[in-house]
């Protein structure tokens, strides 16, 4: 039952004994971008992170709705392309993982920052709170390559000052017990580790913007 109709229900003049009516509570929308790491590639959809994160918030007593927005295959200029969609869900938080794609289609790193940059911008003007998850090469490439991949999303959090996970999939990247037969989507119990690890991240976005 929801505090609204916890607050409506009951006598109408209670006694000056009775406890006063609680107040309505904001659920938060949470909603949770990026592509098929964030979809759920593989698993049933109550498998996948934004599931899982929602029932341990609930859980925890968080009145929020985590609403999973991922697509599979899609780089950050999809991700950019579809962000007044994005808005039309009226998200309090979103959870940006993106740019995995555009590593292993080889596209330009500069534009990938563009892209995590102006998002994070629109986000800002319509006071919804970014939680951006870093990444790294999921495949081997030169190695300086990889470096400047893996400098790329603490570089941007950094200048944007957004809340930041250092890497989405740490502790399950490369181990095969935690993932698909592919070596790149997580599976049931990789999901249940990447709950864990953005939980903390999430919290601090819940009291940011009880703060605010």
């Amino acid at each position: 039952m929801s505090a609204i109709s916890m607050a409506s229900c009951g006598e109408k003049n209670p006694s000056p004994s009775q406890p006063a009516p609680r107040q309505p509570v904001h659920a938060l929308t949470i909603v949770a971008l990026g592509d098929s790491l964030t979809e759920g590639y593989g698993v049933e959809e109550h498998q996948a992170y934004p599931a899982l994160l929602e029932a341990k918030l609930r859980k925890e007593g968080f009145s929020c709705t985590v609403i999973n927005a991922g697509i599979s295959g899609e780089t950050s200029s999809g991700l950019l392309y579809r962000i007044n969609r994005v808005l039309s869900l009226k998200p309090d938080i979103v959870i940006l993982c993106t740019g995995a794609n555009d590593g292993l289609l080889g596209i330009d790193f500069q534009l990938i920052e563009i892209n995590i940059s102006r998002m994070f911008r629109t986000f800002k003007e319509h006071q919804v709170t970014v939680v951006l998850a870093g990444m790294k090469m999921l495949v081997n490439y030169d190695p300086s390559c990889t470096e400047s991949y893996a400098r790329l999303y603490p570089e941007i959090a950094d200048q944007e000052q957004i809340l930041f996970i250092p890497f989405f999939l740490e502790g399950i990247a490369g181990k095969p017990e935690l993932n698909l037969a592919d070596g790149i989507h997580p599976n049931a119990k990789g999901y249940q580790i990447i709950t864990a690890s953005v939980y903390p991240h999430v919290l601090k976005a819940i009291h940011q913007r009880k703060s605010q």
